[in-house]
């Protein structure tokens, strides 16, 4: 795998049901390296703390390979990489090959150690990106939600960048079956293989627990 683009944001307001919010959810690709920080992307403006941002959610990453699929899906939205809110967009990742808890060294000097923590969930600002909230629902059945990482060796990052492998967590699910307990297939075996996963984030094992009454 290997970064193809660096995207931050800044405060923006938008309308949602007829009020003001703001928020750090718009991504612009930026020509320069990045810094991965413990807890976020430095000089990328997180606005909803609460939902985003911290230990297991300090920065999103979406495959590159997936922006055909939803440019058939809404060709009207103009889709450009940072779309989905994504601080780093790869080429080549595969939520179905990369499995909770997978450690990756970016670069080859190896200068940043990231570990997968879970999916994202989408919310309304998705919908307000793309101009409707029926991405919401097409986000959730496809599988294709990207993923959150850990950072466990903080660092500059860069367009260019490969992403190398170094712990396999085989015993753990992928993150495809783990973003699929969430959709209508409901497979109660494998949600309760995922809320004993060390390396699952607490918050995804709640809503896990919430919906499976576990």
């Amino acid at each position: 795998m290997k970064i193809i683009s660096t995207n931050i944001g800044q405060r923006k307001s938008v309308v949602w049901k007829g009020e003001m919010l703001e928020t750090g959810f718009f991504k612009y690709p930026v020509h320069h390296a990045i810094e991965l920080g413990e807890t976020d992307v430095l000089k990328d403006n997180v606005v909803d703390r609460k939902h985003h941002g911290g230990i297991d959610k300090a920065c999103y990453i979406y495959s590159a390979d997936h922006y055909s699929f939803w440019k058939k899906l809404f060709p009207e939205v103009d889709l450009t990489y940072g779309a989905f809110g994504e601080n780093l967009t790869l080429q080549g990742l595969n939520e179905k090959d990369i499995r909770i808890g997978d450690r990756f060294e970016i670069g080859k000097k190896g200068d940043v150690i990231v570990e997968v923590a879970q999916p994202r969930q989408p919310c309304m600002k998705l919908g307000i990106r793309f101009n409707t909230q029926k991405v919401i629902k097409a986000f959730v059945n496809q599988p294709y939600p990207g993923i959150y990482l850990r950072i466990l060796k903080t660092g500059e990052v860069n367009t260019g960048d490969t992403f190398q492998l170094i712990h396999g967590n085989e015993k753990n699910l992928s993150i495809a079956e783990v973003h699929g307990l969430l959709s209508k297939q409901k497979d109660l075996r494998l949600a309760k293989k995922a809320i004993q996963m060390d390396d699952l984030a607490e918050s995804y094992k709640k809503e896990i627990k919430r919906l499976y009454q576990l």
